[in-house]
């Protein structure tokens, strides 16, 4: 696997190719500050062209996954530091290229919670390929109570929600369980306790690890470029993926490893 940065706000594990990732500030309730949103990009840009990393793991430490963006920052920073419009606009727009590199990671994204997924903590979730919450824990986007939009998570929670379910959670700040997120579709597994998040990750591994990554990565490059390419262009997008990867040293040993009736020698052995 790739060097990883050294950081303090950031745990990071590293097991049979699968990188957890978790956020280690519980004395703030792992809030989305600049220091801690600072590493997490640096780590996720060490390993995005490592296909050894199969897979990457988001988790809070403390019982909580993220309170979201930290509020004392924004009071000291934006409102107190004389910072204008243009800066501010500009520091969102940085925080929301954070919410960008999650949701294009070219690796299986799973992201688990416990405890508390608020604002941008509750976006971030919307940023992964597979969420598994605790029945018990906590979402709300609750910027429009205090008085600012949730700008940066919009398209994403609209990308898991659909526009109708988003724009209600948005403009009244609805609070619901992890129970709920089951119903919405914002979770994908709902489980009793840290136990079962702990198993849905061990399942996961194994269901991802017996995909090319490779092949995931282009697959992934492929469903996102739907959002904007028009029908012509995911035609073509589309099939230079498809050409790529059959010719590729993995589709070789896929196709071969089928007609051999066995595994290939990406697939976790056991």
């Amino acid at each position: 696997m790739s060097t990883l940065p050294k950081t303090e706000n950031l745990l990071l594990e590293q097991d049979n190719g699968w990188l957890t990732i978790w956020f280690n500030r519980p004395d703030n309730r792992n809030a989305l500050s600049k220091e801690l949103t600072t590493e997490l990009k640096a780590v996720l840009h060490a390993v995005r062209d490592d296909r050894g990393v199969r897979g990457i793991t988001l988790r809070g430490k403390g019982g909580v996954f993220c309170a979201g963006g930290d509020l004392k920052g924004f009071k000291n920073n934006y409102q107190g530091g004389g910072q204008s419009v243009d800066d501010i606009a500009e520091s969102s727009r940085q925080g929301g290229l954070m919410f960008d590199l999650i949701n294009e990671m070219p690796q299986f994204v799973l992201i688990l919670v416990e405890g508390a997924a608020m604002a941008g903590g509750l976006g971030m979730v919307c940023c992964a390929d597979a969420v598994a919450v605790t029945k018990d824990a906590k979402f709300a986007m609750t910027e429009t109570a205090i008085g600012i939009p949730p700008a940066q998570i919009a398209p994403f929670v609209v990308q898991r929600l659909g526009l109708r379910t988003a724009r209600r959670l948005m403009v009244t700040a609805h609070r619901f369980d992890g129970a709920e997120a089951g119903r919405l579709g914002l979770a994908d597994y709902v489980v009793d306790d840290a136990a079962g998040l702990d198993q849905i990750q061990a399942d996961m591994q194994s269901q991802v690890t017996r995909c090319a990554p490779g092949a995931n990565a282009v697959t992934k490059a492929i469903v996102l470029a739907t959002r904007h390419l028009d029908r012509e262009g995911q035609l073509d997008f589309a099939a230079k993926g498809f050409a790529e990867c059959m010719l590729s040293d993995e589709g070789r040993e896929g196709v071969l490893s089928f007609i051999e009736k066995r595994k290939p020698n990406w697939a976790e052995q056991k």
